[in-house]
């Protein structure tokens, strides 16, 4: 049996931007969140995480920039080729659902 969930809790480092599906019908939303470090709480990871659908559009309408935020989701790795042949690796968290860290009130 394979398992894959995530759990990350942070801050949102920039203000998250909804946009549609290159099909035009799905709403989207890319975002990162500065996540501490377990052991050493002064060193921070940045995660690349993605949203689709109602979670993207809960993210649009109540996180800015610095919002602390809960997100649920799974990681998923993208192998691909770059202009040059080269190849690429994206790891980010696609997102299931999200809470408030804190008061929606401070900082959303």
């Amino acid at each position: 049996m394979n398992i894959n969930k995530v759990f990350l809790m942070g801050r949102l480092t920039a203000d998250p931007e909804l946009r549609v599906s290159a099909n035009g019908n799905v709403p989207v939303i890319r975002f990162t969140i500065a996540v501490s470090r377990r052991m050493k709480r002064d060193e921070t990871d940045f995660i690349d995480c993605v949203a689709f659908r109602q979670t993207a559009e809960f993210i649009s309408k109540f996180f800015r920039k610095g919002s602390a935020i809960i997100a649920f989701g799974s990681i998923q790795v993208d192998n691909w080729k770059d202009k040059e042949g080269n190849d690429r690796k994206t790891v980010e968290v696609v997102a299931d659902s999200v809470e408030f860290a804190d008061g929606k009130d401070q900082g959303a």
